[in-house]
């Protein structure tokens, strides 16, 4: 892939533009294009690659069921003051957000239609360096390992239920790099190869925002000490959209096993294994008081010295999309530069920012997903210093 000689924009291209997430995200981009310095602090991504790929610059697209404005959106939903976002108002009002495929057409239409939607906004922005973000809703399962073909992956996906394969698809054949923010397994074998084969990174799956966030920390931590997991219980409410989707249980099946495995790949044994079941519970309710406001609740039981029992307390009150909005600008700006470097395919990586990483042997433990994160900066540092011999004028 050509590298331009000055610094690029990336074009956030969101599936579910007008969800609570993808709503914050637009806010938080008008805001780092006039006032940086109110969203630049809660970047992780900040500091990295600024020459190449300022925050300041990024764009935001993409698709939605609802027809309703953007600002109408973010006004009804309620997660930022009206100062917040207010001021950007026309800036918001202008992104152009496409209406979805429509469900009842078959797949392959649904990809045709979308990589149409791309081609345009790529002559809208053609300097810009564009990013697929899956925020769609969990769907009902799949098993990757049942799809090794893509007409397998055709015959086994309801379109109208699984709509990101269209999305994700759709983009690598544009070669975008994708973004898996949602529950849903899209590293089918065939998605996998055909983006190794187009140059496309693959970034997933399922952001790990809260909860799940501290659980990782906390386990590893735990772990160092050589303290013992004998149960671990977590609860989850809350009240926006998303929380009514995960009501349906074929819904809430892959969240719920993205949330709970990632505590005996950290640990190295199954919590609960003495009991012969499982000692890891992990339920999401849907409380309509709290909003987009979600609330976690965990109750950690472990032994130490001579098996003696111990127990911690934790109360999560987080803001959902306060806390995706900023990994969400982070992965974009991550994948932009991975592309640009030469990386394709599953980023295992990237572990640190998903509860259930792709990819070949990903980094699990806190520590692991941290070293592993900064090996990834320090190799795509040598690409692009490697680079300056094709007269790139951006500073490393």
């Amino acid at each position: 892939m050509a590298v331009s000689s000055t610094p690029r924009s990336v074009l956030l291209l969101i599936a579910g533009a007008k969800g609570a997430v993808g709503s914050t995200v637009a806010a938080a981009v008008a805001a780092l294009r006039h006032h940086p310095e109110r969203v630049l602090p809660s970047l992780t991504s900040g500091g990295r690659f600024h020459d190449l790929i300022p925050p300041e610059s990024l764009l935001v697209a993409g698709w939605d069921v609802s027809s309703k404005p953007l600002v109408d959106v973010i006004a009804d939903n309620a997660i930022l003051p009206e100062s917040t976002w207010k001021p950007y108002q026309q800036e918001l009002q202008d992104i152009q957000i496409f209406d979805a495929p429509a469900a009842g057409t078959g797949i392959e239409r649904q990809i045709d239609r979308t990589v149409s939607d791309i081609q345009s906004l790529r002559t809208k922005y053609p300097e810009a360096l564009p990013v697929l973000i899956d925020l769609l809703p969990a769907a009902p399962c799949i098993n990757p390992a049942d799809c090794r073909t893509i007409e397998q992956l055709y015959a086994a996906v309801d379109p109208k239920a699984f709509r990101d394969l269209a999305y994700v698809l759709a983009a690598i054949e544009a070669g975008i790099p994708v973004v898996n923010f949602s529950p849903n397994a899209v590293e089918f074998p065939p998605v996998v190869d055909k983006a190794t084969a187009n140059g496309v990174p693959l970034a997933g799956r399922d952001g790990k925002t809260g909860q799940t966030y501290l659980k990782v920390v906390l386990a590893s931590a735990l772990s160092a000490r050589r303290l013992y997991i004998d149960g671990w219980y977590s609860l989850n409410i809350l009240g926006n959209a998303d929380g009514a989707n995960l009501m349906d249980p074929h819904c809430a099946e892959g969240k719920l096993t993205n949330k709970t495995d990632l505590l005996d790949d950290i640990l190295g044994y199954s919590v609960g294994e003495r009991y012969g079941e499982s000692a890891h519970q992990v339920r999401i309710d849907y409380y309509p008081p709290r909003g987009d406001a979600k609330e976690a609740w965990d109750v950690i039981d472990f032994k130490g010295l001579f098996g003696m029992p111990m127990s911690l307390r934790i109360n999560l009150q987080g803001r959902d999309s306060i806390l995706a909005a900023p990994m969400v600008i982070d992965l974009a700006r991550w994948s932009a530069v991975l592309q640009l470097t030469g990386y394709s395919g599953p980023v295992p990586e990237l572990g640190f920012f998903f509860k259930k990483p792709v990819g070949d042997s990903p980094p699990v433990s806190y520590d692991e997903q941290i070293r592993a994160l900064k090996s990834l900066e320090q190799s795509c540092l040598e690409k692009l210093e490697g680079m300056r011999g094709r007269d790139l004028k951006f500073e490393i």
